[in-house]
């Protein structure tokens, strides 16, 4: 993923705005007045919802964002072009037409369920003057854009002329556009790049009654041929998702725990659209994708997922390579953070791990079930001489690195070129500092950041050293 850490790519994203608003609280007891639940609220937020989710999503990822919509002349359409501003969302346009309700969703949540939500807004196709002035406005910028998101959610925005305006200009400029699609008739998406509903609407989108993978693939290719797309993708909840190029191909789900499943469409398109933009192909953007909502659907409301957190869910699952636990200083700091936000518990340790053995694994297991998260700060070759001489290490860093990160126990490693891993220990703030027994009555290196240190005794007779010498002696 680290081309998707290194880029910036400038992403436009059309489509329709609104305001999330959540309630949150606690359920103890039933009304006396009827049988509802009487939710005691202890807080609540307000946060970009529709396309500023998938706004927030870009943001999350790195993108320069830039915004094109229409919202009312009221107070919701000032906070969100405040919000807008205060999150470094650049407006191209951003039209408030006069008579129009700016839309907002109330949600009302009870220990992570939602109880119920209402809604405030207008519904209506924006006026003539507003849609001319969007295409207007995308029209004359488009060559500035890398690409071009449509997130439609049905309240006007994306009318059928302003949707084909901007797919026509974004095709002759050679811009691709991406879709997010809603209600059944996807005519005016005609000539896009690529389409993103999920099963049920590309089944009403269709008439297909997508319910085996033969009716998957009729309705997909359906929505490719007769609305002239490059691709269509269809997400497909628990069961991932189909991509339709020349042939269908399926991607099975990221997702582990499911807690809430609002906005994740808005991080698929936002996510795909992003991988796609820097360069890579659909599938490993699809790939993208679904790590990406495997992340959000873990989280509660209109969620976000750094490159770092799906990286790291990415390891979790088990299907990332060792090099992608091989970590440098500001990648490990950034991780560590994210993990402490989630409540769990980091064990440190180091070494020189020169030649693996099964002390160090077990020293390594031992240390691992301090905690959640095992880091090992791993002596760079450099280091490895000062300490135990020119010919050593035996083993390149990398090397070294490559073997502890495929260990079980080990979730990543950092190398570090100083005597000691002070500065490292600096950046992860452990909540264990581990070291072997042979620190007793020492002081040990950290001690003063991390919240506990352990000494874990060493398997007796196992040692690099005690390797290097048998095998001179063979």
């Amino acid at each position: 993923m680290e081309i998707l850490k290194k880029s910036k790519p400038k992403i436009l994203v059309v489509g329709d705005l609104m305001i999330d608003h959540y309630l949150w609280g606690r359920c103890e007891r039933i009304s006396p007045e009827a049988p509802v639940q009487v939710v005691d609220i202890k807080n609540e937020s307000l946060v970009l919802g529709g396309a500023g989710n998938v706004l927030n999503n870009l943001l999350a990822f790195g993108a320069d964002v830039n915004v094109a919509s229409v919202v009312g002349d009221d107070e919701n359409g000032e906070w969100l072009e405040k919000r807008l501003s205060d999150r470094g969302v650049k407006k191209l346009v951003l039209i408030k037409e006069d008579g129009r309700k700016t839309s907002k969703k109330t949600r009302v949540i009870a220990s992570h369920q939602q109880i119920v939500r209402f809604d405030k807004e207008s519904k209506e196709d924006i006026n003539e003057n507003s849609q001319k002035e969007l295409v207007g406005s995308v029209k004359r910028n488009i060559d500035d854009f890398d690409l071009i998101l449509l997130s439609d959610y049905g309240k006007g925005i994306l009318t059928e002329n302003v949707t084909k305006e901007i797919i026509d200009a974004a095709r002759d400029a050679g811009v691709k556009v991406f879709v997010d699609p809603k209600g059944t008739d996807y005519s005016k998406y005609t000539g896009a790049t690529l389409i993103t509903p999920n099963k049920k609407e590309a089944s009403l989108a269709t008439g297909i009654d997508i319910k085996d993978e033969e009716s998957l693939r009729k309705a997909g290719f359906k929505l490719k041929n007769e609305l002239k797309l490059d691709n269509v993708i269809i997400t497909l909840s628990e069961e991932g998702m189909a991509i339709f190029e020349d042939e269908m191909t399926k991607i099975p789900t990221a997702a582990r725990e499911v807690y809430d499943v609002t906005g994740a469409g808005d991080t698929v398109l936002a996510a795909l659209g992003f991988a796609v933009s820097v360069g890579k192909g659909l599938k490993e953007a699809a790939r993208f994708a679904n790590l990406a909502a495997g992340v959000v659907v873990g989280k509660v409301g209109c969620a976000t997922a750094t490159i770092e957190e799906i990286e790291e869910y990415e390891s979790s699952l088990h299907k990332s390579s060792s090099d992608s636990h091989i970590k440098s200083f500001d990648e490990i700091e950034k991780i560590a953070g994210l993990l402490k936000e989630k409540g769990k518990k980091v064990v440190f340790t180091n070494g020189c791990f020169d030649i693996l053995h099964i002390g160090h694994v077990k020293y390594l297991e031992k240390a691992k079930a301090l905690g959640d998260v095992l880091i090992v700060g791993l002596n760079s070759d450099n280091s490895v001489k000062r300490l135990k001489g020119e010919n050593r290490p035996v083993n390149e860093q990398y090397d070294r690195a490559y073997l502890l990160a495929a260990l079980e126990a080990v979730d990543y490693v950092v190398i570090f070129d100083e005597d000691t891993p002070y500065e490292l220990i600096k950046r992860v703030k452990p909540d264990v500092l581990v070291k072997g027994g042979d620190y007793k009555d020492k002081e040990v290196v950290g001690s003063d950041i991390a919240k506990e240190v352990k000494l874990i005794d060493f398997v007796e007779g196992k040692s690099t050293t005690g390797i290097i010498e048998k095998v001179r002696k063979n």
